[in-house]
């Protein structure tokens, strides 16, 4: 009596502990019942005083509402914090492979990049896409097949080819590895709770986010690569000549040779802008407006997508959406390249052209050095805010103690000129420097609202990614399909347990009992364990829990048909029960070890639903084991030393 005393505290220990580990779920459980009732009071009271209220208005205001309960009552903020976490199956979110275009890495890496080289990338980047080689060993190959030695790029004349070869492969499985960490910290800063983040192969990572309902806003900020650049603008006079050189390339022209100043050319350009002004606006008086138009364009093939300020007043360009990409694909034309020189570039606005009153969409095209004086390494706070002079939203950045020195050295030598804040190669601002800045802050503008300054600020504060990444597979589940999934599994566990329950009693009668009783433990230690550990609980995750209940009484089953063996030989009932368990341990334990077995194989190599299923089997029989050789065995022993009949069927 004294051994089953010792062995009930530990199974009221482990009932007791499972029941607090369990109890902020039931907690959050009884909080969403409230949550929505107060939602539901609001929404009637809402459509009560104003009735024509439209349903996306509606759905924002109700949102706000239960996003302000749950996150200023701490009662109900810890109780979601602790419960069971849900997988993205159940909860709903987002689920993305990213890969990180480690081409577009090594593309930065060479001593000396040519033709040959950038061709031999455009290549490799194509093949990677189709295979799962890693883009180092298809690089290196393609040297080969050309007779370059690797050093002519990589390292130097003296390093041998496998130590360049190794340190290349360490830099791209360095910049995978950057980018999770990353990500990582963009994911928690963003607010997502209970995030999955897998590297898979040698490129692809496996995001999940329970939860997210902002499908575009999540994608941006994992794509972002948070380049952060400080380039100044070229002087307008620069900027006009290099126009006018390429819309004589596109028109087929002879290039003007003549030492012409400046000022004449940008005297020139600013009046064919003002003449193209104003044969547009009598364009929209004249019959013949479409072919004015034609003859402009055929004249002017570059002006005629670049469109001036006829002010004059800056070489900024008014691009329309849908030119932007035909501009990109004439700017990497060949015989285009040959008249913009290589230290400068074409870039364009993040955004719209502000206060557009034109039905089109317009943006701005600026050229900038390509070379930036400052970039965002030097940044180490970012803070989004409403500009206390005006109403936009704004990001205010603080840099580091050198980055402060060379943004006042920078800022004094280039009073009056334009510096343009470009990120990830579009341009947020162009503001004028006015004086020195000191102290290392400065400030983004050109965000639509907070939101977006946010997101920008998150980026910014994580860090940028050491290469661009694609988003190759997308999959959204809604929170209504995830709430069906749980109540299908809960209906399945639910049924199962009662159907295998029904069958124990009726077959084994009494000791059915204990078993269905047992069973009901190993379910609330399967759950425990998950809270405790703050696992997932994903939809594979139910599947391996009702497993886990044919597992556990199938150790019941061979414990109780041992006990009928010794019984029909003539043995008493408690003979016949320490006869039956000792028997029967070593078949329980080998057959559940080899499931065991298979299931950390299962958690080891599988990726997200397998891996989900594989956690809750194996809980499940570490506590199927203890429920049908402890607790029963408890139960038992009980019974016999109280002298309660035992009936095995």
């Amino acid at each position: 009596m004294k051994n089953i005393g010792f062995r009930l505290v530990i199974i009221l220990a482990a009932i007791a502990l499972s029941v607090y580990l369990l109890y902020p779920t039931v907690l959050d459980y009884m909080n969403t019942k409230k949550v929505a009732k107060i939602v539901e009071t609001k929404r009637a009271e809402i459509l009560r005083k104003n009735s024509k209220i439209s349903d996306d208005q509606l759905k924002k205001i109700l949102q706000g509402v239960e996003d302000s309960i749950k996150l200023n009552d701490p009662k109900i903020r810890d109780a979601r914090l602790q419960r069971i976490k849900l997988g993205l199956d159940l909860q709903g979110g987002m689920r993305l492979v990213l890969e990180v275009n480690t081409a577009k890495l090594l593309e930065k890496l060479p001593n000396k990049p040519d033709d040959t080289y950038r061709q031999i990338i455009a290549e490799a980047s194509k093949e990677a896409a189709r295979s799962n080689d890693p883009i180092v060993d298809i690089v290196v190959r393609k040297l080969k097949e050309r007779n370059i030695r690797i050093s002519r790029y990589f390292g130097s004349i003296r390093e041998d080819d496998s130590k360049i070869v190794a340190d290349l492969k360490k830099q791209t499985e360095d910049a995978v590895s950057r980018a999770m960490e990353i990500i990582r910290n963009r994911i928690d800063q963003y607010g997502v709770s209970e995030p999955s983040i897998q590297k898979q192969g040698d490129r692809r990572i496996i995001i999940e986010l329970p939860g997210v309902a902002k499908e575009e806003e999540a994608r941006q900020l994992l794509q972002g690569t948070a380049l952060l650049e400080f380039k100044l603008l070229k002087e307008p006079n620069f900027s006009f000549t290099i126009m006018k050189k390429i819309d004589e390339v596109l028109s087929g022209k002879k290039l003007d040779d003549t030492t012409a100043s400046d000022s004449t050319i940008a005297a020139d350009s600013v009046a064919k802008a003002k003449e193209t002004a104003v044969k547009e606006k009598e364009a929209k008086k004249d019959t013949s407006a479409a072919a004015q138009e034609a003859r402009f364009t055929k004249e002017h093939p570059f002006f005629a997508l670049a469109r001036l300020d006829p002010s004059g007043r800056s070489a900024d360009a008014y691009v329309k959406a849908d030119d932007r990409d035909k501009l990109q694909r004439i700017f990497n034309r060949e015989d285009v390249k040959k008249v913009i020189p290589n230290n400068v570039e074409f870039i364009f606005s993040a955004k719209p052209v502000p206060q557009s009153k034109a039905q089109e969409t317009f943006y701005f095209m600026y050229l900038v050095n390509k070379t930036p004086e400052l970039t965002g390494g030097v940044v180490t706070n970012a803070t989004s805010q409403i500009d206390p002079n005006g109403s936009s939203p704004v990001v205010s950045m603080e840099m580091s103690g050198e980055g402060a020195t060379q943004w006042a050295r920078i800022t004094g030598a280039n009073i009056g000129k334009r510096c343009a804040i470009v990120l990830d190669n579009l341009c947020f601002s162009a503001p004028v420097i006015r004086n020195k800045i000191t102290g290392g802050r400065s400030q983004i503008e050109g965000m639509a609202d907070m939101q977006e300054a946010k997101l920008l600020e998150i980026v910014l504060k994580a860090g940028a990614l050491p290469a661009p990444v694609e988003v190759i597979e997308e999959r959204t589940v809604g929170p209504s399909l995830g709430q069906d999934s749980i109540t299908k599994g809960v209906d399945s566990m639910l049924f199962g347990y009662i159907l295998i329950a029904i069958f124990m009693i009726i077959y084994y009668q009494r000791s059915g009992s204990i078993a269905a009783f047992g069973l009901a433990l190993t379910i609330l230690f399967v759950l425990a364990v998950l809270a405790g550990f703050k696992a997932s609980l994903t939809l594979p995750g139910i599947a391996g829990i009702v497993l886990t209940m044919g597992m556990a009484v199938d150790a019941n089953v061979l414990i109780y048909e041992r006990i009928r063996e010794e019984l029909g030989v003539g043995k008493t009932m408690k003979a016949a029960v320490d006869s039956g368990f000792s028997r029967a341990n070593s078949a329980i334990i080998d057959s559940n070890m080899t499931t065991l077995i298979t299931g950390i194989i299962l958690y080891q190599f599988g990726t997200g639903p397998v891996q989900g299923f594989a956690l809750t089997l194996m809980i499940g029989i570490i506590a199927s084991l203890f429920s049908a050789l402890v607790v029963s065995r408890v139960v038992l022993d009980y019974m016999l030393n109280k002298g309660y009949k035992i009936t095995v069927g």
